[in-house]
């Protein structure tokens, strides 16, 4: 019997420490339990309902979240910004000092940081900057370069190499045109409108309608001339007139 308490346990025999164990929180399990009824939620309310622990990030009850309450700025490369599209750049940042664990004459590539553990990924562009010191000669390939950075590696003896596509340096900015005055822009918003104002289109007549008018018009040289009649009448009557007035000369010599 005594070599059977001394022996070492089996494995159906292990448990874990005292304490070190508790057991799982059974809720809706009567009213004795403690968490029955509601469950521990307490009455109404939204974290009486389900679903209500799994909210999205950001989220508030449905008031301005604090994301939309703050401006935003512009711009790829303040830490203010707010990414809106792919529009803006993003490049995966590279110390000098970091470089300095290479040895010399190696030529470090994009590939070979992630297999140093200098960055994680190479989904974005990868830009060296010129924090630090470098006294080792290295071949660095990488999409940009800071000036300062530039200036170190050479100074160590070695070179850049940009890889990837570059911007146009030769590219001209867009030109804006320039705004015109207030005045200036009513003035030339009324005169289209004054301009292209449509004439209003008169009718056609029929043709009964329009063979009048030209019948009228064929009638009034008529109407001119015989004003003229009178004229000539007065000089007919002149010669009775006259042979009247001898007349009367002939009647008086002859009394």
């Amino acid at each position: 019997m005594a070599d059977e308490t001394t022996a070492a346990p089996g494995l159906h025999q292990l448990r874990p420490a005292e304490g070190s164990h508790r057991d799982r929180k059974r809720v809706g399990r009567g009213e004795g339990s403690g968490n029955g009824k509601t469950s521990g939620r307490g009455q109404k309310g939204q974290k009486s309902r389900s679903g209500s622990h799994r909210m999205r990030a950001g989220f508030e009850g449905g008031q301005m979240p604090l994301y939309m309450r703050l401006g935003k700025l512009r711009g790829p490369n303040h830490r203010k910004s707010m990414p809106l599209g792919p529009f803006r750049t993003h490049t995966t940042p590279v110390n000098v000092r970091e470089l300095a664990r290479f040895d010399a004459g190696t030529e470090v590539t994009p590939e070979l940081l992630k297999q140093a553990g200098v960055v994680r990924s190479l989904k974005h562009p990868i830009k060296v900057l010129g924090s630090g010191e470098l006294t080792v000669k290295l071949t660095v390939h990488a999409h940009r370069f800071s000036a300062k950075a530039v200036e170190l590696i050479e100074a160590a003896g070695g070179s850049v190499v940009l890889v990837g596509p570059q911007p146009d340096p030769d590219a001209k900015p867009k030109k804006r045109r320039a705004k015109a005055p207030a005045g200036a822009e009513a003035q030339d918003q009324k005169q289209p409108q004054t301009e292209a104002a449509p004439k209003p289109k008169q009718k056609e007549a029929p043709k009964a309608a329009q063979a009048e008018p030209e019948a009228a018009a064929e009638a009034e040289p008529e109407v001119e001339e015989a004003p003229a009649e009178p004229d000539e009448a007065p000089a007919e009557e002149e010669p009775v007139a006259e042979a009247t007035d001898a007349a009367d000369d002939e009647g008086e010599t002859t009394s």
